[in-house]
């Protein structure tokens, strides 16, 4: 299937389905698909807590059953089915190359390294951080490498972990047009670049015809563009929690890290319905809460929110049984919200189509494909672009 028609039916599909991605059951407690597919609500509503995180983690699995009420979503599953990349021989590498390299880390890194194979030039690691995946290109392939990264600190740590190996580092904001100058003649690779500046390296590599590219994207919503604006044109205009939806995967969060988050959630929803009960506002937005607000207890938790909102609060506020309805709330918005999860993929596929098709039309051969499993990292997609 080619990039363009890729986009576009994916484009179309989303479009069409809109009204069941878009509404998020945090916000709205009742979307308005609920009333128009009562047999889906219902069935939502039905699956048991215990199944809720199996379920959520399933994407094709909620893609199959949202077809069962709409035949035609069921084109999602060839349109978001990428292939695995070749994974080809990677030189051997001593255990000093990985130093401070968490384990998860050392997977997707060597994964990524496999799949791009050996570098057709120099190496420019973009958004570089601590270089690890430079260090490893460098060791592995004999190959100069120039990493980029904006905070002095990193560049710093990351030279001194890069010593024996031919890795320089250079304290660069890849979003100031005055970086692009090094991506000429560089093969150029980034490993998780998230929103900006990964939008930033595709137009940045097709203006300075840079020979190779090989990006996994990730954090899609971290721009400062209040509607996502395609390279490569469409109708899909998406604001930063449709681009949030693309990222919620939790695959390799931890038991504990998931717990929290439920805990976030429930609490989260029971502070909305106090507000609501003393505003008479259907929803209070809120900016992010330090998650180490939490472990002072839900009513400490509660009082310090109420405070930096500026909510007064009442005299007299039934906690514990705040708290259950906050968790029962969670429990509803988690069911009604599996939804929704099966289109992520297909936004986040239509993204990263974008990317490619953008590259492809300034003369590129692209491919898009995964470099690991999901269990390693949910965003495990791989542009890879050659200049022909």
């Amino acid at each position: 299937m080619n990039l363009q028609t890729r986009k576009a039916e994916l484009e179309a599909l989303l479009l069409a389905h809109a009204g069941l991605w878009r509404p998020q059951p945090f916000k709205a407690a009742t979307p308005a698909w609920c009333e128009q597919y009562p047999r889906l609500a219902a069935e939502a509503l039905a699956v048991p807590e215990a199944a809720l995180e199996a379920r959520a983690a399933d994407t094709p699995g909620l893609i199959r059953w949202l077809a069962r009420h709409q035949p035609e979503l069921a084109a999602l599953l060839p349109l978001t089915a990428l292939p695995a990349a070749a994974r080809r021989p990677l030189p051997p590498v001593t255990p000093h190359v990985h130093t401070h390299v968490p384990g998860r880390k050392q997977v997707q890194i060597e994964a990524f390294a496999a799949a791009i194979g050996a570098p057709r030039a120099p190496v420019l690691e973009w958004c570089a951080g601590l270089g690890h995946l430079g260090r490893r290109l460098a060791a592995a392939w004999q190959r100069p490498v120039l990493s980029l990264e904006i905070d002095p600190a990193l560049c710093a740590r990351g030279a001194n972990l890069s010593h024996g190996h031919d890795q320089h580092f250079l304290q660069a904001d890849v979003l100031d047009p005055a970086s692009d100058r090094h991506i000429e003649d560089r093969h150029t690779v980034a490993l998780h670049a998230c929103g900006d500046l990964h939008r930033r390296l595709v137009i940045a590599a097709g203006e300075r015809r840079c020979p190779a590219l090989d990006l996994a994207p990730c954090c899609y919503y971290r721009t400062a563009q209040p509607v996502y604006r395609p390279l490569t044109g469409g109708a899909l205009p998406l604001d930063h929690d449709d681009l949030r939806l693309a990222v919620t995967d939790t695959a390799t969060a931890t038991p504990r890290q998931r717990q929290r988050s439920r805990q976030a959630m429930a609490w989260k929803l029971a502070f909305q319905r106090l507000a609501q009960d003393l505003t008479g506002q259907p929803y209070h937005p809120l900016k992010p809460v330090p998650e180490a607000w939490l472990a002072a207890g839900f009513e400490a938790w509660c009082r310090r929110l109420a405070d930096r909102e500026g909510l007064p609060l009442p005299a007299a506020v039934d906690w514990p049984a705040l708290e259950g309805e906050g968790r029962a709330l969670a429990v509803r918005v988690r069911r009604l919200e599996l939804v929704r999860l099966a289109f992520r993929r297909a936004l986040e596929v239509w993204l990263v189509s974008d990317l490619a098709l953008h590259l492809e039309r300034q003369g590129y051969r692209v491919a898009l494909a995964t470099f690991c499993p999901e269990s390693v990292t949910p965003r495990n997609l791989l542009l890879s672009a050659r200049l022909t």
